[in-house]
């Protein structure tokens, strides 16, 4: 039991440190460049995405401490198709807020989308609990995927 704590531990911080060092990234795009997009009616005030990616990344954390700590054939599979799915998560950002690349952005999260299925299929045959755990951030990252193609659409 010790042994899985310190790997929520590390997983976690981990997760949350990687998540918040890519929104510092984003913050004066923030201010000067998306202020001004077109959006459409169901875009969600900028306060949200802080707490919400924040919860979203301890979920995440703890999730792929559960993988990390099982005894299981399929193991190396899902931390792959995990890390995967992060690098895909923090690229999103940068292609999007940085680079302003929104049709870009739209297909990299379609791909990110795939790999977090892959990823919830993949950690379901290890432990249920750590694939369930995903299904917010799915879920996020769905209306992420129609806010972004909203978005790209509106400002073409």
């Amino acid at each position: 039991m010790k042994s899985l704590l310190v790997k929520i531990l590390i997983s976690t911080i981990a997760t949350l440190t990687l998540g918040i060092a890519s929104g510092f990234s984003t913050i004066q795009s923030i201010k000067d460049w998306y202020q001004f997009l077109i959006k459409p009616s169901f875009n969600p005030p900028n306060w949200i995405f802080g707490p919400v990616w924040t919860i979203l990344y301890v979920m995440m954390g703890i999730s792929f401490a559960m993988i990390w700590h099982a005894s299981h054939i399929q193991k190396n599979r899902a931390i792959l198709l995990f890390t995967i799915q992060f690098i895909f998560n923090l690229a999103w950002s940068f292609l999007f807020f940085n680079c302003h690349l929104l049709g870009i952005a739209f297909v990299e999260i379609l791909l990110m989308g795939y790999f977090i299925v892959s990823t919830i299929i993949s950690f379901y045959k290890i432990n249920k609990v750590a694939a369930y755990l995903l299904i917010p951030y799915l879920c996020w990252v769905c209306f992420a995927t129609v806010l972004n193609g909203t978005i790209w659409f509106l400002n073409k």
